[in-house]
């Protein structure tokens, strides 16, 4: 019997940076603070990469996952029947 998956979970900007910050700054190995924090590790580095990568424009205020381009048409959302 397959289990339900857990609902992704929404953090805001200001947690993601302070997250990064602190991994960054920290004596604390990475896991640890995941662990503290109650997210993934891996998440950390995710996060690290695309401040590192987009800077200002990491991490706007849009909740869910972005659209793939077959999804997109002009902006709009497209249903594939």
């Amino acid at each position: 019997m397959k289990s339900k998956r857990k609902p992704y979970k929404a953090y805001t900007r200001e947690f993601k940076i302070e997250a990064v910050r602190l991994m960054v700054e920290s004596d604390k190995p990475a896991p640890e603070l995941a662990v503290q924090l109650g997210i993934r590790r891996n998440q950390l580095y995710k996060w690290e990469e695309q401040l590192e990568h987009k800077g200002d424009k990491a991490f706007p205020n849009k909740l869910g996952r972005p659209l793939k381009e077959s999804q997109t048409m002009y902006g709009y959302r497209t249903l594939h029947l």
